[in-house]
């Protein structure tokens, strides 16, 4: 795991408990956020792209039931209900409708 990663995911895990989740938005994307990790939901139709756990993460297709994501810079297409490993994170798509896509990114972090 790259040292960047690692701290990011530390610090992540430390400061966590001071708040249940935290909420981002930006361009396109709606970001909440847990020690197991966060979900991010892309806006269809937008370049949609968000950063989460140090990882940029784009939405880049979506062909039915089947997501085309950019991890890390890294493509990976995931079929909605399924996980795929990529750019160094557990990505799974939980929900997939005319206006938006929902992405689960795994820290591999439980809350107690």
């Amino acid at each position: 795991m790259p040292v960047r990663r690692l701290i990011t995911l530390s610090a992540f895990a430390l400061l966590l408990p001071l708040a249940s989740a935290c909420t981002m938005t930006g361009h396109g994307t709606t970001t909440e956020c847990a020690v197991s990790g966060c979900t991010v939901t892309f806006d269809r139709g937008v370049s949609a792209k968000a950063s989460v756990l140090g990882i940029d993460a784009e939405l880049v297709a979506v062909d039915g039931d089947l997501v085309t994501l950019s991890i890390g810079g890294q493509r990976v297409t995931v079929p909605v209900g399924e996980s795929e490993a990529a750019g160094g994170t557990n990505v799974r798509v939980s929900e997939v409708t005319p206006d938006k896509v929902v992405v689960v990114l795994a820290t591999g972090l439980e809350q107690n």
